[in-house]
């Protein structure tokens, strides 16, 4: 079995997943942002850290909703159902981002606080994103 193949049972190939996935990644920079500004980092002067920061996060993101089938219709069929699958998934992803920033290849490190702070605010983000995006698409 291929990895295309595997991914497309996990992906229901519509521009309503497109979108969904785009709104993830909007929440998920969102999110990144506002903690580089709180820290006094100017996302427009250091747009590499900003990447570096988001990155991990991003790809933690993509392991676990491609994995586990988040892009489908099944998974918006209600709030109920949306929200009750990315929070755990949002936190699995920040487990993953949590060891990819303890590698030279990322700034930063994995620090319990900044787990927990990541887990709560990205997840209110993603959570409410996915409520909406559950009702709208």
């Amino acid at each position: 079995m291929s990895v295309s193949s595997s991914v497309g049972r996990r992906v229901d190939p519509e521009l309503s997943m497109v979108l969904l996935a785009l709104g993830d990644v909007l929440a998920v920079t969102i999110f990144v942002g506002i903690g580089e500004i709180t820290h006094g980092i100017d996302p427009i002067a250091q747009p590499g850290r900003v990447a570096g920061t988001l990155a991990p996060f991003l790809i933690g993101l993509a392991v676990v909703t491609l994995g586990g089938g988040l892009y489908t219709r099944d998974a918006i069929r209600s709030p109920g159902r949306a929200v009750s699958l990315i929070v755990p998934a949002w936190i699995v992803a920040v487990v993953v981002a949590q060891l990819l920033r303890a590698t030279a290849v990322f700034p930063g490190n994995a620090a319990i606080t900044f787990a927990i702070v990541s887990a709560i605010v990205g997840g209110v983000l993603l959570l409410v994103w996915r409520a909406i995006a559950s009702v709208v698409l």
